[in-house]
Protein backbone atom coordinates (compact mmCIF):
# COMPACT_ATOMS: atom_id res chain seq x y z
CA UNK A 1 0.00 0.00 0.00
CA UNK A 2 2.90 2.52 -0.06
CA UNK A 3 3.64 2.07 -3.18
CA UNK A 4 3.43 6.05 -3.73
CA UNK A 5 6.45 6.06 -2.05
CA UNK A 6 9.11 5.11 -4.91
CA UNK A 7 7.56 8.12 -7.02
CA UNK A 8 7.50 10.47 -4.29
CA UNK A 9 10.95 9.81 -3.24
CA UNK A 10 11.86 10.13 -7.31
CA UNK A 11 10.13 13.29 -7.71
CA UNK A 12 12.20 15.01 -4.28
CA UNK A 13 15.00 13.93 -5.77
CA UNK A 14 14.56 15.45 -9.21
CA UNK A 15 12.99 18.32 -8.34
CA UNK A 16 16.01 18.99 -5.39
CA UNK A 17 18.51 17.99 -7.44
CA UNK A 18 17.99 20.29 -9.73
CA UNK A 19 18.55 23.26 -7.15
CA UNK A 20 21.28 21.10 -6.01
CA UNK A 21 23.04 21.20 -8.60
CA UNK A 22 22.09 23.98 -10.68
CA UNK A 23 20.73 21.95 -13.49
CA UNK A 24 17.51 23.84 -13.84
CA UNK A 25 16.58 23.63 -17.51
CA UNK A 26 12.74 22.56 -19.07
CA UNK A 27 13.79 18.87 -19.33
CA UNK A 28 14.21 18.08 -15.50
CA UNK A 29 11.27 20.36 -14.55
CA UNK A 30 9.04 18.55 -16.86
CA UNK A 31 10.28 15.10 -15.31
CA UNK A 32 9.97 16.28 -11.83
CA UNK A 33 6.67 17.48 -12.37
CA UNK A 34 5.89 13.96 -13.99
CA UNK A 35 7.11 12.11 -11.13
CA UNK A 36 5.27 14.30 -9.07
CA UNK A 37 1.85 14.38 -10.58
CA UNK A 38 1.96 10.58 -10.49
CA UNK A 39 3.05 10.25 -7.15
CA UNK A 40 0.27 13.10 -6.06
CA UNK A 41 -2.25 10.52 -7.93
CA UNK A 42 -0.74 7.71 -5.61
CA UNK A 43 -1.63 9.62 -2.92
CA UNK A 44 -4.76 10.38 -3.71
CA UNK A 45 -6.01 6.89 -4.76
CA UNK A 46 -4.78 5.59 -1.72
CA UNK A 47 -6.08 8.16 0.93
CA UNK A 48 -9.64 7.89 -1.40
CA UNK A 49 -9.59 4.38 -0.18
CA UNK A 50 -8.50 4.94 3.33
CA UNK A 51 -5.06 3.12 2.81
CA UNK A 52 -2.99 6.01 3.47
CA UNK A 53 -1.07 4.68 6.01
CA UNK A 54 -1.08 0.74 5.91
CA UNK A 55 1.58 -1.33 4.62
CA UNK A 56 0.05 -4.18 2.59
CA UNK A 57 1.48 -7.77 3.80
CA UNK A 58 4.09 -7.75 0.97
CA UNK A 59 6.40 -4.72 1.38
CA UNK A 60 8.44 -5.99 -1.35
CA UNK A 61 5.35 -6.30 -3.59
CA UNK A 62 4.28 -2.91 -3.13
CA UNK A 63 7.33 -1.37 -3.68
CA UNK A 64 8.10 -3.14 -6.63
CA UNK A 65 4.91 -1.54 -7.89
CA UNK A 66 6.08 1.64 -6.72
CA UNK A 67 8.85 0.85 -9.22
CA UNK A 68 6.69 0.15 -12.04
CA UNK A 69 4.80 3.33 -11.61
CA UNK A 70 8.17 5.27 -11.38
CA UNK A 71 9.54 3.11 -14.54
CA UNK A 72 6.17 3.93 -16.81
CA UNK A 73 6.30 7.54 -15.70
CA UNK A 74 9.66 7.50 -16.99
CA UNK A 75 9.10 5.82 -20.19
CA UNK A 76 6.01 8.95 -20.54
CA UNK A 77 8.98 11.37 -20.01
CA UNK A 78 11.20 9.87 -22.33
CA UNK A 79 8.65 9.66 -25.10
CA UNK A 80 7.21 13.32 -24.61
CA UNK A 81 11.32 14.46 -24.74
CA UNK A 82 11.57 12.65 -28.10
CA UNK A 83 8.72 13.77 -29.69
CA UNK A 84 9.06 17.43 -28.44
CA UNK A 85 12.50 16.81 -30.93
CA UNK A 86 10.30 14.98 -33.41
CA UNK A 87 11.21 17.95 -36.69
CA UNK A 88 7.62 19.73 -37.37
CA UNK A 89 6.46 19.39 -41.04
CA UNK A 90 6.02 23.31 -42.52
CA UNK A 91 2.38 25.01 -42.44
CA UNK A 92 1.46 25.97 -45.54
CA UNK A 93 0.97 29.61 -45.25
CA UNK A 94 3.77 30.55 -42.94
Amino acid sequence: MVCYAVPTAAAMLILGGRKVLHRENDKNFRFGLMMAGGSIFGVVDHLWNGELTMVGPDLASDLMLGLAITGVITVAWLATEALSLAPRPARAGA
